[in-house]
């Protein structure tokens, strides 16, 4: 079964009328949809009586010189994607695509939902506004959806952080689960801007998960990356790259004595496409 829905008032009815003692996993998209989307579902489909996927792209995540407009919207191609994806699974998937800003933002909408310094961190210094404008639109559809389990990729991994202090702070009632990155062969994290890559770009790109991986494989052997880092960061496309505490993205003191569950982050840019990519990584001192 699959039902479409793209208004807010017919999704209501339909979600009021489902019984109280049935588990609803939700998908947040902005569409475009590749691979690492499909998974999501499938894993909530696995999970859960009922899967909502969500296809909206948020004009509050977008700031004035961004690409909002560009950004590409496939719905027909997305909605062909999850039917064939429907067909073997044989679950029950509910597309929420709205046809319209104000199905999300009614008229004089004005509030924002931010998790504080976080936001300033990591991407955050590149995109002021973007993360109180993630984290308003997917409390928004925590609201709407009314689900059980909630399921991120890994890849934004700042954004899965900010969420789900977003959850534990508020309150809000339901599990996040963060799902691992998916790649393609060559090893590039799948991303929907990947595809505003030429070709000599998809290999030069190749150099941000190498990083990390290399980053990641020091860290093991208790070396210091640090020389690689600065060395890194010398050149122009780098955003960031930076070795975190994986709970709250504080700075790593790696002379600690405890077991630290880290994350190896970078954001690399190739002419107007931002790429993002993270490992994590167990540190023992």
């Amino acid at each position: 079964m699959m039902k479409i829905f793209d208004t807010r008032s017919s999704f209501d009815e339909f979600r009021n009328s489902l019984t109280p003692n049935l588990t609803i996993g939700l998908v947040l998209t902005m569409g475009n949809l590749h691979a690492g989307h499909l998974t999501l579902i499938e894993k909530s489909c696995d999970d859960n009586d009922i899967t909502v996927v969500t296809i909206f792209v948020n004009p509050k995540q977008f700031g004035p010189n961004e690409d909002f407009n560009q950004y590409p919207r496939t719905l027909d191609k997305d909605l062909e994607k999850i039917a064939n994806l429907n067909l073997i699974l044989q679950s029950k998937i509910i597309i929420f695509a709205p046809n319209s800003n104000s199905e999300i933002y009614p008229e004089n909408f004005s509030t924002l939902i931010s998790v504080g310094k976080m936001t300033q961190l990591l991407c955050g210094k590149f995109r002021p506004t973007h993360f109180d404008g993630v984290t308003t639109v997917v409390f928004r559809l925590f609201t709407i959806a009314k689900a059980t389990n909630a399921y991120f990729g890994q890849k934004d991994y700042q954004q899965c952080v900010l969420i789900n202090k977003m959850i534990n702070d508020l309150e809000i009632p339901i599990k996040m689960h963060i799902m691992p990155i998916i790649r393609n062969q060559a090893g590039l994290a799948l991303s929907s801007r990947n595809q505003y890559l030429d070709e000599e770009q998809k290999i030069k790109a190749l150099r941000l998960p190498q990083t990390l991986i290399k980053i990641e494989k020091m860290l093991l052997q208790s070396e210091d990356p640090q020389s690689i880092i600065e060395n890194e960061l010398k050149q122009s496309e780098w955003d960031y790259l930076e070795i975190l505490n994986a709970k709250d993205l504080t700075p790593l003191k790696l002379d600690t004595k405890l077991t630290i569950d880290a994350v190896v982050i970078g954001a690399y840019r190739l002419g107007n496409t931002r790429l993002l990519d993270n490992r994590m990584v167990k540190i023992n001192a």
